[in-house]
C-alpha cells in the first residue's frame, strides 16, 4: 500500500475560492476515480495558502492506472481548467507506511 501526498500552493488568498471549486466540481470525480481519500486538509500554521489532499493506491501501478483515467475525463478536464489558474505551485510526494503501521483502510 502507498499513499501519494499532494501539496497545493494557491495564490495568496485563493485557498477559499479552490476549496469551493473543489467541492463543487473536482471532489465526486476524483472520489469516483481515485477511490481511497486518505484524507483532504488546509493549512492553518506555517506555510499558508496550502492544500494537502492524500489518496490511497495498493502500488504505483493501481495509482498509474487511476491517475490516467482522472486525467482522460472530460468532467476533471473542465474542472482542471477553472483550479489550475488558483495555484502557485504543486508537489506530489510517494509514502510508504513503517512496517508496523496498520492502515485504517486495511483493517
Amino acid at each position: 500500500m502507498i499513499v501519494e501526498q499532494r501539496t497545493y500552493t494557491t495564490h495568496p488568498g485563493k485557498w477559499r475560492d479552490y476549496l469551493a471549486l473543489y467541492e463543487a466540481e473536482g471532489l465526486e470525480i476524483q472520489k469516483r476515480i481515485l477511490g481511497r481519500m486518505v484524507g483532504y486538509y488546509r493549512s492553518e500554521t506555517g506555510t499558508l495558502s496550502q492544500i494537502v489532499h492524500m489518496w490511497a493506491y495498493e502500488d504505483m501501478n493501481e495509482r498509474t492506472h487511476r491517475r490516467h483515467a482522472l486525467m482522460a475525463d472530460p468532467g476533471f478536464k473542465a474542472y482542471a481548467a477553472k483550479m489550475l489558474p488558483l495555484l502557485q505551485n504543486q508537489e506530489s510526494r510517494i509514502l510508504v507506511p513503517a512496517d508496523f503501521f496498520a492502515p485504517q483502510w486495511q483493517q
